[in-house]
């Protein structure tokens, strides 16, 4: 078994144990994790993920996994508001620079009115664990500790876990092993 698996194969066992699922033994913070892996990994941790999301949500325990893919997250709000076509124009016409920063505009990521992190709020249920997958699909885009910051202001009520394709030391993230994004602190990591 390799190292990647035999994290992989804790998760269960840790998201459905009480004291995780009530935030206990934390020291009182929101519980906030972050399971960080090799990108090289993707496949294999999306196909867990398919997995767990599967066998407990078809459980009789009342625990659902909601997951929330940022990258389809974007996909779908521009395909909602009608902006895709026009982001494909702004592209071709003024540039991948001037793109992003329509679209960050648009979604409002750097506001209290975030809508992915708003998308999540509304969208999340009592008694489940929230997963957050597509951190690299959406690079960059979307910056994890962004979504991280603004959504531990507003969701505390169940534990989330962030799938990050790189490093996270406990303060820094880096995507990818090589991309350090700003500092986060406040998640532990989850195995």
């Amino acid at each position: 078994m390799t190292n990647i698996e035999s994290r992989l194969d804790k998760i269960e066992e840790k998201i459905t144990n009480d004291d995780f699922l009530k935030n206990k033994g934390l020291g009182n913070e929101v519980g906030y994790y972050i399971f960080d892996y090799a990108p090289r990994n993707e496949l294999i941790v999306r196909g867990h993920i398919a997995y767990l999301k599967d066998k407990i949500n078809k459980s009789s325990s009342g625990l659902k996994i909601i997951e929330f893919d940022l990258y389809n997250m974007v996909i779908d709000i521009l395909k909602d508001k009608g902006y895709l076509e026009k982001c494909f124009d702004f592209e071709k016409t003024k540039g991948l620079d001037f793109t992003y920063e329509a679209i960050i505009k648009m979604l409002r990521l750097t506001s209290k009115s975030n809508l992915l992190v708003n998308h999540i709020v509304e969208n999340t249920l009592p008694n489940s664990v929230v997963f957050i997958t597509g951190v690299g699909k959406c690079y960059p885009l979307v910056r994890s500790h962004n979504v991280l910051n603004n959504l531990h202001q507003v969701l505390d009520s169940v534990p989330v876990v962030m799938f990050f394709p790189g490093i996270y030391s406990g303060q820094d993230l880096e995507l990818f092993g090589t991309i350090k994004d700003d500092n986060y602190y406040r998640a532990f990591k989850l195995v």
